[in-house]
């Protein structure tokens, strides 16, 4: 059994303003007991491509990441950062970023599905493409609260994805996402549901919520679901915490009682007798 602390923010463009919040609410987190706690997608940065190209800092080298770093060591928990401008040779990347409990940077994972769509509200299109360069692999963080599997917002309708995380071993998904108050009232709860039933893994969907600089809305409604696909802990929409219990007991037991990875008919050997049919 292990508690995890979720941090639903509004961010905006100044990373020192969000970072002064997010080691506010990790100070509360822990002495309710959190020992792991995530943030939002965009928790450092929430703004236009200039604010992100501008703060953005190579992996694991950066005054906001020693930031970072330095928080998770003064609390003794384990930080996932939801996601956070990184700078490489070929351009900037939102990166989900892992730090132990004595602030080192464990792992990360590059957001792998762009969020390139149109949506009726009042910022109409959004086009992460032309800020971020896609990720190209799949991550887990092996942590002493289980086998992690990391994914960023828009990630969680390519069930696929979800798919080989579990067949890797995850038993807890993350999710930390900016999803809109449009696409998150009508999808937001069903997605993450699905992937828990379909993984038979928790899920922790952390969430931007309420209205943000520029007028962009998020839906929040961050929540914790157990892997018979129950949401056994929510916010609403404005900024605010909660701690969850993560029993991994109530994992073994669904996956002895419903052994669904077992069952699957579509390894990769099937599929590939398929295609040439």
């Amino acid at each position: 059994m292990s508690r995890v602390g979720l941090i639903q923010m509004t961010s905006g463009s100044d990373p020192e303003h969000n970072i002064r919040w997010i080691e506010a609410q990790v100070e509360a987190l822990s002495a309710q007991g959190a020992e792991w706690i995530v943030t939002p997608e965009n928790a450092i940065v929430f703004g236009s491509k200039q604010d992100y190209h501008h703060h953005a800092e190579v992996l694991g080298n950066g005054p906001l990441q020693d930031g970072l770093s330095r928080i998770a060591k003064a609390f003794s928990v384990w930080l996932f950062i939801g996601s956070f401008p990184v700078r490489t040779p070929q351009g900037v990347t939102t990166t989900l970023l892992v730090y132990s409990a004595d602030g080192q940077l464990v792992t990360s994972y590059d957001k792998l599905h762009m969020f390139d769509v149109d949506v009726a509200d009042g910022h109409r299109h959004y086009r992460e493409s032309d800020i971020f360069l896609p990720g190209s692999e799949v991550r887990l963080a092996s942590t002493p609260f289980g086998e992690l599997g990391l994914s960023i917002c828009y990630d969680v309708r390519f069930p696929h994805l979800y798919s080989v995380l579990r067949q890797q071993g995850a038993q807890v998904i993350l999710v930390p996402a900016a999803f809109t108050a449009v696409t998150g009232r009508a999808h937001w709860e069903i997605l993450l549901r699905a992937r828990a039933i379909e993984t038979q893994c928790w899920v922790v969907a952390v969430n931007q919520g309420g209205v943000h600089e520029g007028g962009r809305e998020t839906w929040g409604h961050s929540m914790v679901i157990n892997p018979w696909g129950e949401i056994v802990a929510s916010l609403a929409q404005t900024a605010a915490t909660l701690v969850a219990d993560i029993d991994l007991d109530l994992l073994a037991q669904v996956r002895t009682s419903m052994p669904v990875l077992s069952h699957t008919r579509f390894s990769n050997q099937f599929l590939e007798q398929k295609s040439e049919l």
